[in-house]
């Protein structure tokens, strides 16, 4: 028979891509994987309350039928809110024996995952995620945030964001870690969402790990307001010892009616006064972006003396638009842990998930209400650059965040002794501009220009700038009704590459359009084209050669003149800002930026390590400028090539 076929499992994340695949060919009635994971999570229900009630013993399979329908009728009993009286198990009997047999396969008895997180994800892990338009957690970043923030037997813990309920569950293991019975669980943990959906997977989550009804509502959180308007029946400001949750993130999403903004802080306009630090206006925001309301609802719920463990996007806590909200933050608690996650973090799928980077925040709120003093002491930080899975979503071996974790406990004890990106220490006081990104404050950045600075002079960007030695400027846009209205180049950063800009670019546009813009930009000889915003491409360089001077450069370009160059020739500079130290410097201080990322003014920040031996700059600046004619020569060569096959270089036929 089928289900006696060859099944080889490693764990029960395996035990259920074998199961999903059985019975999307096997089960007829059902194919779709909601109605699917319905019908397993009836069985995996039933397993856990027979493991339970039979000492860990597993049906015989000559009864498997009558003990699993015995089985969900004293769950229906047990858990009315997640089983209906009508609820049955719609697997025949073979069907049945398979996902029996798996779920003994994968051993769940001795699971340390959250196992019902790990079946939702193999079923629903892209189509309903994607339809839900929310990208949920990553069980190693659940994990490792909850260990974070550590709480213990007796705390009230509150997710205002909880989607299927991976914090919650999470925070139900930990707790049973600790001792804590199933009825002090169920008692602690409250979860509220806006998707019903969402809220009864959440549910069926906690529950199946306690075999108790849990506290999880269809509310929203923000307003504080149930689906049907009326005030959510739990305690509000200043209730909660612990506070976890990812809530979502999108500048477009319209997380709270206006109604409900005004009532928040982060829901109006901040703008910079001259101490240097924001204040609020009275003008309402038109559109708050929910992690930054969900930030400031975080902070009410929390008592005195709580904590906070949150996943923002990273643009949040590094771009100046939000510096706002860090200092708001700051102002409420103190900032203790801040690690930078990986753009695969939250990719499910190849074409499931985002690529939009995250961290990971915990936050201690003061123990008084009084935000006139910043916080003081030292901020531990990490920056990850492998999370368990690739950019699509396959498993992989190499995973940062352990390591992490143990860094973090190190840290506390004190024990923490060699700094590196997974793992070092901030003073509150480094911090700049309220950026508390990671990779911003990166280490081992700071080693490399230390070695660097025996045989080099460290010389900022900005003091160049300042010193009227060298120009930055950006360029413009023509519009999309410009492209292919002449032959003249406009250039894009998809056109900048090796040095140079390609030789026949997507868009030209026409003369017309050219003079528009031709004084602005004074193209000369010399000028280096950068590239400022994208995605891979920032702190790609070309060099403009007498054959680049008729063109039009887009606005995420930056371009560079040297005004004095008794220090730095172009060819050096070209150098220095494509070696390793400054394209190093170049990722760490990029951010994001609506949907791209970019390097903004921070290109003032980076470090040019320029060789105190004058022989070396001229030999640097040699190789530079002839390979930059080589190159010239042969892509001039190649264009005459062109030319001359189809006779228009007045070559005889």
């Amino acid at each position: 028979m089928n289900f006696q076929a060859s099944l080889f499992v490693t764990d029960h994340k395996d035990a259920y891509k074998q199961i999903r695949n059985f019975l999307a060919g096997q089960f007829v009635g059902a194919t779709r994987d909601r109605a699917l994971l319905a019908e397993v999570a009836k069985c995996l229900f039933c397993k856990v309350y027979l493991q339970t009630h039979q000492n860990g013993s597993a049906p015989g399979e000559a009864d498997l039928n009558r003990q699993y329908r015995q089985a969900l009728d004293g769950l229906k009993k047990t858990l009315p809110s997640i089983f209906h009286a009508n609820d049955e198990i719609l697997l025949d009997a073979q069907s049945l024996a398979f996902v029996d047999r798996a779920f003994n396969e994968a051993d769940l008895s001795g699971a340390t995952r959250d196992y019902f997180g790990d079946l939702y994800e193999v079923f629903v892990s892209t189509g309903i995620r994607e339809e839900e338009g929310q990208f949920f957690t990553p069980q190693n970043g659940i994990e490792l945030l909850v260990s974070m923030v550590n709480p213990q037997p007796g705390e009230r813990v509150i997710d205002p964001a909880c989607g299927a309920g991976g914090f919650l569950a999470a925070v139900a293991s930990h707790l049973r870690t600790k001792g804590a019975a199933h009825n002090e669980i169920v008692q602690s943990i409250i979860g509220i969402d806006k998707d019903a959906y969402l809220v009864q997977l959440a549910a069926t989550r906690l529950a199946i790990l306690t075999l108790q009804p849990g506290q999880v509502y269809c509310a929203d959180s923000l307003a504080w307001s149930d689906e049907n308007g009326r005030s959510l029946p739990l305690p509000q400001s200043g209730s909660y010892d612990v506070v976890l949750t990812n809530p979502p993130f999108g500048k477009r999403i319209v997380a709270a009616s206006r109604q409900t903004q005004k009532y928040f802080t982060l829901g109006y306009t901040w703008k910079k006064g001259r101490d240097g630090r924001y204040q609020q206006t009275g003008d309402l925001l038109n559109s708050a972006p929910p992690q930054v309301l969900f930030v400031e609802k975080c902070l009410e719920l929390l008592r005195p003396g709580g904590r906070l463990g949150i996943v923002v996007p990273e643009s949040m806590i590094t771009s100046k638009t939000y510096s706002h909200v860090v200092q708001y933050m700051r102002s409420q608690g103190e900032i203790k842990a801040v690690i930078g996650l990986p753009e695969e973090f939250f990719k499910t799928s190849g074409k499931g998930g985002t690529h939009t980077k995250a961290c990971l925040v915990m936050l201690h709120k003061h123990e008084h209400s009084n935000g006139a003093t910043l916080p003081s002491g030292r901020i531990f930080m990490a920056e990850a650059k492998w999370c368990g899975h690739d950019s699509r979503g396959r498993r992989i071996d190499r995973d940062d965040l352990p390591l992490i974790q143990e860094n973090l406990t190190a840290f506390h004890k004190g024990q923490l002794r060699q700094f590196s990106s997974l793992g070092y220490a901030v003073d509150v006081e480094q911090l700049v501009n309220n950026i508390l990104s990671p990779r911003y404050y990166s280490p081992e950045l700071d080693q490399e220009l230390e070695q660097l600075a025996e045989t080099h002079d460290l010389v900022k960007l900005g003091d160049l700038v300042t010193a009227g030695e060298l120009a930055i400027q950006t360029g413009d846009e023509v519009g999309k009704m410009a492209y292919g209205t002449g032959i003249i180049p406009f250039v894009r950063t998809s056109d900048i590459s090796n040095w140079e800009i390609k030789i026949d670019p997507k868009h030209g546009v026409s003369s017309e359009i050219y003079e528009k813009f031709a004084t602005k930009q004074d193209i000369r000889v010399g000028d280096i084209l950068m590239v400022k915003d994208g995605t891979y491409l920032i702190g790609t360089c070309a060099f403009i050669t007498e054959y680049d001077t008729q063109i039009v450069y887009q606005s995420h370009l930056y371009k560079l003149r040297l005004n004095d160059q008794s220090r730095l020739s172009p060819y050096l500079l070209l150098a220095l800002l494509s070696s390793e130290p400054v394209q190093r410097q170049i990722k760490a201080k990029r951010f994001t930026q609506d949907i791209i990322d970019s390097l903004g003014q921070r290109i003032h920040e980076l470090i040019l390590p320029i060789p105190k031996s004058q022989q070396l700059r001229q030999h640097v600046s040699q190789t530079v400028e002839q390979a930059i004619r080589d190159r010239i020569e042969a892509r001039e060569l190649a264009r005459k090539a062109c030319l001359d096959v189809v006779g228009q270089n007045g070559v005889a036929n």
